[in-house]
This record gives C-alpha cells, structure tokens and sequence, in this order.
C-alpha cells in the first residue's frame, strides 16, 4: 500500500516507470496525490523501451527473451542487472539488449577487469604469505580510486548508472596496468627478501583496489559483493568504508572462482528455447478483434484445414525446454509429426489416445529436433494454460471441423 506521510516528510520517495506512462504518473497522479493527503513524490524517473539486437521484441526472430529462459541458460541475474545499468543514464531513451554485446562486455569488463585483479593475485597472498596483507599506505592508483569516490556516488544519486559504470572500469583498467606493471608472477620466481616485500606489497596493494571496487560496484552487483566480502574476510561493505582499508595482518580466505565467462552456444540455447513458444497456438483476444473490426471471409475461414486427431504418442523433446513430440492419426495412410509447446501442463502419458483439433495444412517447418507436420490448438491467456483443444464424443480421426 501507498503510506501515508505528511506533506512536509524528508523521506525521499522515488517513483521508476516507462515512458509510455509518464502522462498519467507525473501529472494526475500526484495531483491525486496532492489531494488526498499524500506526499508527492520526490523526483520521477522514466525510462525507455526494451530492444533486442537492435529490434523489438520477436518470438520469431528470436530476439524475445523471457526471464525464465535467461535464467535457464545464462543462470546469473547480476550479469544482465551489469549491462542495463552501464546503458542507463537517467534519460527516456531506448536501451538494446544487444545479446553479443552483452557477452563481450560481461566478459570483458566483470571477468576480465574486475575479477582478475583477484584472480591474479590472492594465489600468492594464500600461498607465500600465510593469507596476511600488508597495508598500503603510499599507492598514486589506491589515492586516484578513493578520490573517485564522490563523483561515482553523484552519478548513482542521479541515476545515471552508465557514467558511473565507466568511472569504475577506468578505475579497474588503472589497478589492472598497476598489476601488469608490477608482474607479481615474475617477483615470485625471483630470490631475495627485496623481490619476496615487493611481492608482497604489489599483492597487498591488488586487494585494496579489489576492495574499492567492489565497494564501487556493490549497488549493481550486491550478491556478487556479498561472496567477495566473504573471500576477503571483511564486514559488509558501505560506503563510508572507502576511507578504511585493510589493515597490516589481516587474513583474507582462499580464492575460488567468483564468476565465469558467459560461453556464446549458451546464448545461441537461449534464443532457440525462446523461438520454441511460437509452436504454441497464440489464442485470439475477442476483445481487440472487436477493436480492431478486422473481420474475415467464410473464404478465409475454408482455406484452414482443421482435423480432428488422435493423439497415438506424446514423447519429451530431448534439449527442449517446452516441447513434446506428438504422433497424430487424422485418419491418413501415415502419422503425422507435430511439436507443441504443451509440456508445462501436460505428462506425455497423460494424452496417448486423446483426440485433438489440428491444422492439417499449415506448412511443415523444420526444426532442430524434427520435421513439425502441422500445429495442434491449445488455448491460454493470463490465468493458465495452455489447454489443447478436445472434440466431443463420437468425432473420428480425420472428421474436418466445420
């Protein structure tokens, strides 16, 4: 529920929306507001629309992706929570999900800036110092990222996450040319107590910026943060904590793999299971078919074949997320091969010997798995299904639905 506050309230209150609303919730709707004793909002932010590789969203091309799918194939949340907020920049502008874009950048920037500072260096924090740092008290990169600090923090306060994104990443590529520069892998190779404190004091320096930056990235990757404050042994990490680094002795855990690199073939697997729904018969609004006056001809309505079938066998589609094979008598020499996108509501067993309806001359597609011989009518909307369609008793294998 809306709470209720007084009309001079500090508390900011800050309302998010697409920009097709803006209308409605930044004119009458706080003046309902207003009217009604509520407190108005402090500032209102709207975005704009959603594109897919350039495109709107399309079951067909595949550029339609649902959240189930991205969390079945890519599986981490954080990765697309990353990329929406380094093209957001407070503004009404449309945002694409450019789907190689979106690997390369979570390649590049989390793995392969972010996380390699770690990955290159807590190995011999771990092994050749006991898992204790040293704290770094004179760095030119350590003193540039806390000064970072207030600009990082204005661009968030403004919600404009894309600046703040690129700060953080010049940041990461400075402590990244610092960690080069510095080569910890050749000074553990080399003898001598110099090559051994130098070593120690370049590893010990590579945490702290971890850290900062970690801080720096915790607003858009808060569970990713809560796994690092774990590796290194810290409270929970705030804001105020830019100012306090690690101290002499402190032990941090042994490294483990944080994140991993999105492979391609996962996102090809994603956009396949996405293009599957489109088996699944699209069930017609009567509502916006009223709107709309688009009526057809009994011609139309003839040129559809429609038969009724026997559901003979129903099988799971191996490497398919919402498809069963289905093998159809509508009363012809030979079986038909059909794939639906029924298998959320139904167990294969369930329609062996079922009559159905099908469109009998919709034109074969092939598919990865298989030829599909037509299409089966299932019927769905927001409050379930979907539900394929039965005839009543005494139709036949083959009958035409008229």
């Amino acid at each position: 529920m809306y709470k209720r506050q007084k009309q001079d309230s500090t508390t900011e209150l800050y309302h998010f929306i697409g920009k097709d609303i803006l209308y409605f919730h930044a004119l009458f709707w706080p003046a309902t507001l207003e009217y009604s004793g509520y407190r108005k909002p402090t500032k209102i932010f709207a975005h704009g629309f959603l594109t897919v590789n350039g495109e709107k969203m399309s079951k067909s091309r595949g550029t339609f992706i649902t959240a189930r799918s991205y969390l079945d194939h890519i599986k981490n949340p954080e990765y697309l929570r990353y990329y929406y907020a380094a093209k957001l920049n407070g503004s009404m502008e449309d945002i694409d999900l450019n789907l190689e874009d979106f690997t390369a950048r979570v390649n590049s920037d989390l793995v392969g800036k972010y996380i390699n500072i770690a990955s290159r260096t807590a190995g011999f924090i771990n092994k050749l110092f006991d898992g204790k740092v040293e704290k770094i008290s004179n760095s030119p990169v350590i003193d540039e990222m806390r000064k970072s600090a207030p600009v990082i923090a204005e661009s968030y306060d403004n919600r404009d996450y894309s600046r703040a994104l690129r700060e953080i990443m010049r940041l990461a590529d400075l402590a990244n040319a610092n960690i080069a520069e510095a080569a910890p892998w050749v000074k553990a190779k080399q003898e001598g107590t110099d090559a051994r404190a130098s070593l120690e004091m370049d590893c010990s320096a590579a945490m702290e910026m971890f850290r900062l930056l970690t801080i720096y990235l915790k607003p858009v990757l808060p569970a990713l943060a809560a796994n690092i404050e774990r590796f290194l042994n810290v409270p929970v990490l705030t804001w105020s904590a830019v100012e306090t680094p690690l101290p002499s002795g402190h032990r941090i855990n042994d490294y483990t793999h944080l994140i991993t690199r999105i492979d391609p073939k996962l996102i090809e697997a994603m956009t396949e299971a996405n293009k599957e729904t489109m088996q699944t018969a699209t069930p017609i609004n009567s509502a916006s078919v009223a709107e709309e006056t688009n009526h057809i001809s009994i011609d139309d309505f003839t040129k559809v074949d429609l038969r009724i079938a026997k559901i003979v066998d129903a099988q799971h589609v191996e490497g398919a997320e919402k498809l069963l094979q289905l093998t159809l008598d509508i009363g012809e020499e030979k079986t038909r091969n059909v794939f639906a996108g029924i298998k959320s509501a139904y167990d294969p067993a369930s329609l062996k010997g079922r009559l159905t309806v099908m469109v009998a001359n919709l034109a074969p597609r092939k598919m990865k798995f298989g030829l599909s011989e037509g299409m089966v009518l299932a019927a769905s909307d927001d409050r379930g299904g979907p539900f394929i369609l039965s005839p009543d008793s005494g139709a036949q294998p083959g009958m035409r639905v008229k």
